[in-house]
């Protein structure tokens, strides 16, 4: 899925995500996949994904550069494919 910086996403509510030094483990309690955030921004970005603000909303709270967000909103596609996070 392409994710957009004007979507508004949402963590799956059966996604927990556990903390880890290179960011975070996510795990979904119905298809059982394992995901992993290999960086403490992107886990940032996720938490602050509520589905009132947007994607670039969340990026400006967290203080994602410009330069930076296509990454991110690679990661967000991924995810989104996976089903770690959903439209809100």
């Amino acid at each position: 899925m392409v994710v957009r910086t004007e979507d508004r996403l949402v963590l799956h509510p059966d996604v927990a995500l556990r903390p880890e030094r290179f960011g975070a483990l996510a795990y979904h309690f119905g298809n059982r996949r394992l995901s992993f955030l290999k960086h403490p921004d992107l886990v940032a970005v996720v938490e602050a994904l509520d589905g009132e603000r947007t994607v670039g909303e969340a990026f400006d709270r967290v203080g994602v550069a410009e330069s930076r967000r296509p990454a991110f909103l690679t990661a967000l596609g991924t995810l989104s494919a996976s089903e770690m996070v959903r439209a809100a």
